[in-house]
């Protein structure tokens, strides 16, 4: 290798860092150029080492370079096994770069000297002095290899240059000083860099003083509780704090309110004290897991384009105006208003008329989450609002698991068969619903595990029931009540092409074009072997005839053509079996005594049939076929009309001399009450005493007094879709309730004949045929007598 006189040397380039003369260094190679520069060489040659300009350059040139380097000398060479190798270098003086001579297999360049400047004027001297002086006095005696450096008795540019060595500089403060020939000015920048470490590090004693003051105890705590986990590591209990720490993360990520920030705040402090062992330590996490499961304000983004969910809404019920109309109307409400206050509709009306998957339907238009909560048999309030943690087993209660299952605070919510609920020892579920179901107050739901208030008020209710009667005030008054009473045949013949059979094709693993239905057999389905409000019977004779047809196509073999199987009107007993349902209400009025009243009950509007029969007695009334009071009291009412006017009527005044009057209503294992049968005993009776026989096609409700006044009942559009079920043609209703029949649907209408009385009067001129009076043998014969040969009872 060339010796120190000459101007050519091996180039080592340097990535990061910068060597000032005067200084040992290890230097780290990898490089493929420095790795053949590390071969050439042997420990005591002189090489130069240069900056780079940007540390990301893979091969740089002498312009990639910064121009001033420094002359090294290799004092140690040490290879890996890895192919790396490092270097052990003592740097010297300056050396400008001048060119390049060699590029391959590693750099050389020539070099001139990079001659120091001024560097034994007076003005070095001095400068040299005052920058020791001042080292020692601001490095103290801890200064460690500061101190070292300024106690060697070294020229001025050698002690700037050992000063900035030691001192933590960056790369362009070291790049400056390596650059600047002028001995006073590089001992001027360098006691600048001096001052500024040296006020970096008072001000950040500084910071460390006030931090220490204010975290004293928290650093405590944070030291025992890192001593904690490594012995919880050692005994191999960490997953449990692990688990701890990505629940303080959820936590923190839940943008909670500040109530309950504060209350989680000092739960997690409590958790972090517990022992992972302590049966109190799962009850603090489960808790905090519930917290940060709830979407305290994560909110859906609502539809509120009010066309597309009209027709979300049609597509998937048909009819159901009021329910439609009332949902759209919300809709139009909140974005009109901007708001998201939410609403609790009630939908009543019997089962199987589409309650339930209305309210799926309502989620689906609106682009809310769907969650149901049964309510059907539930008698624990706990079950509703949740248990107090007090409790071993504690959880929250059905509310607040459907918003942790919603994962947003507007979801539509269905609360299924309120009505349903019973009262057990431990309170009531339904007083447990007047806070949540009350538009002032669910802002605030509190559930007793949490014992937090929630915002409830976002959320879209839902609520289901059969028998609104069941349903304490209170949480009437809460509700918006929609009443859903049921379908016409028409309607039916309309929902079960539309969606029941494609329902129960796909169900069955039929195609679309498998089975076609004529209209004549759907129709006669519904009137003859289904009697219901809804559609769920029909649903299940559909499913029985899809599951028949499946069992044809199943047996077909390859070569057979694919053709739909067509079920006509007389196919049905082979399907289906025999009628179910026959239209009996001719036979059943065929002799005095029988009347058609109306009725309304949970599962929908029926026909209720009122018998009596007389036989020779001393005046008794029996009465028989399971009946309230109500009922009981409008027979002894009616009794007492008929003998109080015994000859308008027709009716012999001392009749309950010689005879003994008999009423029943048949199905008598079915509890029945009301009001309603009031006009039909009233009819019935006086068909019975006065020989006229009711007409066949007329059905009658109302209640009547014992001066013979008719009085509105409810139930009316229920009670009249049951009566056009049965085939009957003509209903009589007490006039004031002539406003309901608007509820009934104008194809129903249409094909009936109302007579609105306001007496008795005018309810048997209607009801009763003009005939003459049976004789009086005719009169003692029991009418169940007479009915043996009829058709059986429904």
């Amino acid at each position: 290798m060339t010796d120190k006189q000459t101007n050519e040397y091996p180039l080592l380039p340097l990535r990061r860092g910068v060597l000032l003369p005067g200084a040992v260094s290890t230097l780290p190679v990898g490089r493929p150029r420095s790795l053949a520069l590390v071969a050439a060489v042997n420990a005591g040659d002189i090489i130069v080492i240069a900056s780079q300009r940007e540390p990301e350059t893979e091969t740089p040139t002498i312009a990639d370079l910064h121009p001033v380097g420094v002359l090294a000398r290799v004092h140690r060479i040490g290879r890996s096994n890895d192919g790396s190798a490092r270097l052990v270098v003592e740097t010297r003086e300056r050396v400008k770069l001048e060119q390049v001579l060699q590029s391959d297999p590693h750099m050389r360049v020539s070099t001139s000297p990079a001659t120091d400047q001024h560097a034994d004027s007076t003005e070095a001297k001095i400068l040299a002095e005052s920058l020791r002086e001042h080292v020692r006095e601001l490095a103290g005696t801890d200064g460690g290899n500061l101190v070292e450096a300024v106690a060697k008795r070294l020229d001025p540019s050698a002690l700037a240059d050992a000063i900035g060595s030691h001192l933590p500089l960056e790369r362009r403060a070291e790049v400056e000083v390596l650059m600047t020939l002028d001995v006073p000015e590089r001992l001027r920048l360098v006691a600048r860099f001096v001052n500024e470490a040296h006020e970096m590090h008072s001000m950040r004693q500084k910071i460390d003083e006030e931090v220490r003051k204010r975290l004293g105890k928290h650093q405590r705590e944070a030291i025992l509780r890192e001593r904690v986990k490594a012995i919880q590591t050692e005994l191999g209990d960490d997953d449990e704090s692990g688990e701890a720490d990505k629940l303080t993360e959820k936590l923190a990520a839940a943008d909670l309110p500040e109530e309950v920030q504060k209350v989680v705040d000092r739960e997690l402090k409590r958790l972090t004290k517990l022992n992972p062992a302590h049966p109190e330590f799962n009850v603090a996490r489960t808790y905090l897991d519930t917290i940060a499961d709830l979407p305290w304000s994560t909110r859906a983004e609502v539809k509120d384009d009010l066309d597309e969910v009209s027709a979300q809404l049609d597509a998937d019920h048909f009819g159901l105006d009021d329910v439609k109309q009332r949902i759209l109307e919300h809709m139009a409400v909140l974005k009109l208003s901007g708001g998201s206050k939410g609403t609790i509709l009630c939908l009543a009306g019997p089962p199987g008329v589409g309650k339930t998957s209305l309210g799926r339907s309502i989620a689906e238009a609106t682009g809310r989450p769907f969650v149901r909560i049964a309510l059907g048999g539930v008698r624990d309030e706990a079950e509703v609002r949740g248990h107090r943690r007090t409790y071993v087993g504690a959880i929250p209660g059905r509310i607040i698991n459907a918003m942790r299952k919603a994962k947003v605070k507007n979801p539509v919510m269905l609360l299924d068969e309120v009505d349903k609920l019973s009262q057990g020892w431990s309170g009531s579920p339904e007083a447990a619903l007047l806070e949540l179901l009350d538009p002032e107050q669910n802002h605030t739901f509190t559930d007793h595990y949490l014992e937090l208030p929630f915002d409830m008020s976002e959320v879209m209710f839902v609520v289901t029931a059969n028998d609104l009667s069941k349903m304490s005030p209170p949480l009437r008054d809460r509700l918006d009540i929609v009443e859903i009473n049921g379908y016409t045949p028409e309607e039916k013949l309309k929902i079960a092409k539309g969606h029941l059979i494609p329902r129960k094709l796909e169900e069955n693993a039929l195609g679309p074009d498998t089975l076609e239905i004529e209209d004549l057999a759907l129709r006669h389905m519904i009137t003859d072997y289904t009697r219901e409000a809804g559609v769920r019977q029909l649903g299940r004779e559909l499913g029985k005839l899809s599951r028949a047809v499946a069992l044809q196509v199943a047996r077909r073999k390859g070569d057979e053509p694919t053709t739909a199987i067509r079920i006509a009107l007389e196919d049905l007993d082979e399907y289906l079996g025999k009628q179910r349902f026959y239209n009996e209400v001719a036979e059943r009025t065929a002799v005095p005594g029988v009347a058609t009243g109306l009725a309304w009950t949970p599962v929908g509007g029926d026909i209720l049939f009122i018998e009596t029969s007389q036989m020779p007695g001393k005046g008794t009334l029996k009465i028989t076929g399971q009946l309230g009071d109500v009922m009981k009291e409008s027979a002894h009412a009616a009794l007492s009309y008929v003998r109080s006017n015994a000859a308008k009527i027709g009716v012999e005044p001392d009749f309950l001399d010689t005879r003994d009057i008999h009423i029943h209503v048949p199905a008598g294992a079915v509890p029945k009450d009301g009001p309603s049968a009031g006009v039909t005993i009233f009819t019935a009776l006086t068909s019975l005493l006065s020989g006229r026989r009711v007409r066949s096609d007329t059905a009658m409700t109302g209640e009547c007094t014992l001066r013979g006044r008719v009085l509105p009942v409810g139930g009316i559009k229920a009670k009249v879709l049951a009566a056009h079920r049965a085939g009957i043609t003509r209903i009589i209703l007490p006039h004031r309730n002539a406003r309901d029949l608007d509820d009934v649907p104008e194809e129903v209408r249409s094909q009936l004949e109302f007579v609105l009385a306001e007496d008795m009067g005018e309810v048997l001129d209607a009801a009763l045929e003009k005939e003459p009076r049976p004789s009086q043998s005719q009169l003692g014969l029991s009418i169940i007598d007479e009915l043996d040969s009829s058709a059986p009872l429904s």
